[in-house]
C-alpha cells in the first residue's frame, strides 16, 4: 500500500514529460477506442426498411459499387432531394468491399465517427492550446445519445462524411491563420509571420469545405463559423494589416467570400432538389408561424433533449399548434439568452463562440426552411451541440479552477457524463437494431401518426409477420386516408396473405395518388398475374418501364408474366436486360436461369443458376433448380447434391423433394426416392406430378396396388395429365399379365 503513492506520482510526472505531440497522439487513440467501444452494437444491426432501401440495398447504382457510370451519376442526380455526389461514393465504395453486408456499412459510418471525434479534440487543442478541456469536448460528442441517429443509420451516412470535412477545413483553416501573419498580440497561434505555406491551407480549406458542401448541404454555415473562430479563440478580429486594423478586418472578412460562394451556389441546388420532388413545403402547407414555431421550439427542445436525451425517435410529429403568447415568450428568451451570453463573452468568449455555433449552425434545419414532414431530428444536433459542449466545459473549468479540489471535480463530473453519455448511447443503440424496434420506440414516445405507422407495417411485412402488417398498415390510412405509400405497402401485404383483390385495389389507388410511382406499378403487376389477368399485368408493367426503363425489378417482372403467357422469347429477352442492369442480383439470375429452362435450353439456365448461387449461396430455390437442369441433362450426382443443399437451407421445398425424388429413382434408390416423393405430397397433398412419380417407383417395386393408386389420385386431380394415362394403361396390363396368387 505504501508504495502506491510513489507509482501514482512516477506515472503522474512521466506524463507530463511527454511532448505535446506524443499526448495529444495517446489522447486521439484513447478517444477513438471509447467510442468504438460506445457503438460497437451497431456493427451487428442491419438496415431499416427507413431511407436505407434509397440509399443502399434497392438503389441500382449503389450496389453496383464503384463503377464511372455510377460517378457520373453520383455527380448529375438529385435522388433523395439532395445533391451529395461524395455522400452516394462513399456508399458504393462500401458496396465495392461489402457488397450487401449491413456490418461493413456500420464500420464505415463508425469508424467516420470516430475521426471526427479525434478531429475535433485536436482542433480544439490547436485553436487553444487547453489539453484535457479539448479532451473533454470530443468525448461528449463523440458518446452523447443524441449522435446516435447520424452513426447507426446508414441513411445519414452524410452526417458524418460531411462533418469529417467540416473538421478537415476547420484545421486548414487554422494552419492558414498561423501562416498568414495577421494575427493579434493574444493569438495562440503558433507563428505571426506570413510564409508560402499560407496559401496553400487556405487552397485546402477551401476544398475541403466545397467536399463537405458535396457530402450534405448542412455546412453552409461554416463560413459564419469562421468568422467566430476569427473572433475567439483565433483572436483576429483585432488583426492589423500594415499597420491598420481596418485593412486587417477587410482582409479577414474577404477571405470568407469565396466560402459564402460556393454556399449560395450548393444552397441555390438543394432548394432546386427540394422542389422537383415536392419536398419543400410551401407556405400554405406550412405557414409563417408554424415555421417560426417549429424553429423557436426547436433551439429549446433540442438543448432539453441534451441535457435528458430520453424519449428519443426516428420521427417526431409537428406539435400542436400552439398560441400566440406561448411563442412570443419562447423568442424572447431565445434573444434575452443571447443578449446575456453575448454581453458575458467580453470576460468569457467562449460563451458567446459556443452559443452563436449554437444558433448559426441549427439555422438550416431549424425549422424556418422545412424539407420533410417533421418538426425536428435528432440527427440535426450532430454539428450544432459542439458550441454548447465546449461553452459548458470551458465555463465549468473557470467556475471551479480557484476552488480547492475544483479542477479534480471537474474531471470526476466530466467522467460521470461520460458514463452517463455511454449508457445511453447503448440503449439508444439497441432500438436502432431493426426497422421494427425503430418504429415501436418511435410509437411509444411519440404522438401516433401515419408515417411511423406504415413504418412499422413494413418492417412487419419484411419479417413476414403479414396479419401484424396489415392492422398497422390500416391504421396508417385511418390516419392519413390519402398515404400513397402506405397503400402500396398494404398492397403487398394483401398480396401475401393471399388476397390479390384486395391488394389490387389498394395499388390502384398508390398510382392513382402519385401517378409516377413506379414501384406501385409493378406491385400491381404482380398482383393482377396472381389473379390470372395477365394481360392487364404485362401492360402495367409496361407502363412501368415507360416511367423508369432502367429498372431491373420492372424487367424481372414483366418477364415472369411473359414466362406465365408462354412468351418464353420475349421473357428472355427482358430478363437479360434485367441482368444486364444488376447484374449482382441473384433472384434476376434465377430469374433467366428460369426462364431458359423452361424454353429447354439447360445449359444456358445452368450458368444463371450457379451465377445465382456464387451471388447467394444460400438461395434455395436456386439450388433446387440447379438441380433440375442437371438433373434435365443426366448429370445425376451434381443433380442430387444440388437438390440435398436446397433442402438443408429449407427443408419445405416441395419440388426439391419431388426432383430429388426423381434423380434417385433414376440411380435404382427406389426406397429413398419414395421417401421423398412422400415427403413433397406431404407438403402439396395436390401435385399430381409427384403422385405420377410416386407411382413409377413403386411399379419399379413391383407395389402395382399401391402404384395404380397414384396414378388414379393424379388423374383426379388433373384428368389430362398424359404421363398419368399412359402409366396407369401399363400398371393395369402388368397386372393382368401377371400369375394369380396361389390361394
Amino acid at each position: 500500500m505504501r508504495r502506491s503513492a510513489p507509482n501514482v506520482s512516477r506515472m503522474l510526472s512521466g506524463w507530463k514529460r511527454l511532448t505535446d505531440w506524443h499526448r495529444a497522439l495517446w489522447i486521439s487513440i484513447l478517444l477513438l477506442a471509447l467510442v468504438v467501444w460506445g457503438f460497437l452494437p451497431s456493427l451487428f444491426h442491419g438496415f431499416v426498411n427507413f431511407d436505407d432501401n434509397v440509399y443502399v440495398y434497392e438503389n441500382l447504382h449503389v450496389r453496383r459499387g464503384l463503377t464511372w457510370l455510377g460517378v457520373q451519376w453520383a455527380f448529375t442526380n438529385l435522388d433523395a432531394a439532395f445533391w451529395h455526389p461524395l455522400t452516394w461514393l462513399s456508399l458504393m465504395a462500401d458496396n465495392q468491399i461489402y457488397g450487401l453486408r449491413p456490418w461493413g456499412y456500420h464500420l464505415t459510418s463508425l469508424l467516420l465517427h470516430g475521426a471526427n471525434t479525434v478531429l475535433l479534440f485536436l482542433l480544439l487543442q490547436r485553436m487553444t492550446n487547453a489539453c484535457w478541456r479539448s479532451a473533454l469536448v470530443a468525448v461528449l460528442f463523440g458518446l452523447h445519445p443524441l449522435h446516435v441517429e447520424s452513426v447507426a443509420w446508414v441513411a445519414e451516412r452524410k452526417d458524418v462524411l460531411s462533418t469529417l470535412f467540416w473538421m478537415l477545413t476547420m484545421l486548414m483553416y487554422v494552419r492558414y491563420a498561423e501562416h498568414s501573419g495577421v494575427q493579434s498580440a493574444g493569438s495562440p497561434l503558433a507563428t505571426s509571420r506570413v510564409t508560402r505555406r499560407a496559401p496553400l491551407y487556405y487552397a485546402l480549406a477551401l476544398a475541403f469545405f466545397i467536399g463537405g458542401l458535396m457530402s450534405k448541404t448542412m455546412v453552409v454555415t461554416l463560413p459564419l463559423v469562421l468568422l467566430l473562430l476569427d473572433w475567439w479563440p483565433l483572436q483576429r478580429a483585432e488583426l492589423r494589416t500594415q499597420g491598420s486594423w481596418r485593412k486587417g478586418r477587410v482582409k479577414m472578412i474577404g477571405e470568407k467570400i469565396p466560402f459564402f460562394a460556393a454556399a449560395v451556389v450548393f444552397g441555390v441546388i438543394t432548394i432546386h432538389g427540394q422542389n422537383k420532388l415536392g419536398t419543400l413545403p410551401t407556405i400554405i402547407e406550412l405557414s409563417i408561424l408554424r415555421r417560426l414555431q417549429s424553429a423557436v421550439f426547436a433551439y429549446w427542445g433540442y438543448l432539453s433533449q441534451l441535457c435528458w436525451p430520453v424519449d428519443l425517435a426516428i420521427f417526431y410529429p409537428y406539435p400542436a399548434a400552439v398560441s400566440a403568447w406561448r411563442l412570443a415568450l419562447g423568442a424572447a428568451a431565445l434573444v434575452v439568452v443571447s443578449g446575456l451570453l453575448l454581453r458575458a463573452s467580453r470576460k468569457r468568449p467562449y460563451l458567446g463562440l459556443g452559443w452563436m455555433w449554437y444558433l448559426i449552425t441549427l439555422l438550416p434545419v431549424s425549422g424556418l426552411v422545412q424539407v420533410s414532414g417533421f418538426s425536428h431530428a435528432d440527427r440535426f444536433t450532430y454539428v450544432p451541440l459542439i458550441g454548447i459542449f465546449l461553452a459548458a466545459v470551458w465555463w465549468a473549468r473557470d467556475q471551479l479552477r480557484a476552488r480547492p479540489g475544483g479542477i479534480v471535480g471537474l474531471w470526476v463530473i466530466g467522467m460521470v457524463l461520460a458514463g452517463l453519455c455511454l449508457l445511453g448511447t447503448r440503449r439508444q443503440l439497441g432500438y436502432w437494431k431493426d426497422g421494427e424496434a425503430l418504429f415501436r420506440r418511435a410509437l411509444a414516445v411519440t404522438a401516433n401518426d401515419s408515417l411511423t405507422r406504415n413504418g412499422l407495417g413494413d418492417a412487419l411485412l419484411t419479417k413476414g409477420q403479414v396479419s401484424l402488417a396489415i392492422e398497422q398498415l390500416e391504421e396508417a390510412l385511418l390516419l392519413e386516408p390519402a398515404y400513397s405509400e402506405a397503400h402500396n405497402n398494404l398492397g403487398i401485404a394483401f398480396l401475401q396473405d393471399g388476397q390479390p383483390q384486395k391488394s389490387i385495389e389498394h395499388l390502384r389507388e398508390a398510382i392513382r395518388l402519385t401517378p409516377g410511382k413506379t414501384q406501385a406499378r409493378i406491385n400491381l403487376g404482380i398482383a393482377l398475374g396472381k389473379e390470372g389477368r395477365l394481360d392487364e399485368a404485362i401492360e402495367e408493367l409496361r407502363q412501368a418501364l415507360r416511367q423508369a426503363p432502367d429498372n431491373p425489378n420492372a424487367h424481372c417482372t414483366l418477364g415472369d408474366a411473359l414466362v406465365a403467357k408462354g412468351q418464353l422469347a420475349e421473357a428472355t429477352t427482358e430478363y437479360r436486360q434485367a441482368v444486364q442492369l444488376a447484374p449482382d442480383d441473384a433472384a434476376l439470375h434465377h430469374g433467366l436461369g428460369v426462364a431458359l429452362g423452361i424454353a429447354g435450353n439447360a445449359p444456358e439456365a445452368i450458368n444463371e443458376f450457379q451465377a445465382a448461387i456464387t451471388i447467394k449461396p444460400d438461395y434455395p430455390e436456386a439450388h433446387a433448380n440447379l438441380g433440375s437442369a442437371l438433373l434435365k441433362v443426366e448429370r445425376l450426382d451434381e443433380a442430387i447434391g444440388q437438390f440435398k443443399e436446397a433442402l438443408r437451407l429449407n427443408p419445405k421445398l416441395p419440388e426439391a423433394h419431388r426432383e430429388l425424388g426423381a434423380a434417385l429413382g433414376k440411380k435404382g434408390r427406389l426406397d429413398e426416392a419414395i421417401r421423398h416423393f412422400e415427403e413433397s405430397l406431404r407438403l402439396e397433398p395436390n401435385s399430381a406430378e409427384a403422385r405420377c412419380n410416386l407411382g413409377v417407383a413403386l411399379t419399379k417395386q413391383g407395389k402395382l396396388e399401391g402404384a395404380i393408386r397414384q396414378f388414379q389420385q393424379a388423374l383426379a386431380l388433373q384428368p389430362d395429365y398424359p404421363d398419368a394415362q399412359n402409366h396407369l394403361q401399363t400398371v393395369q396390363q402388368m397386372k393382368l399379365a401377371s400369375p394369380a396368387p396361389h390361394p
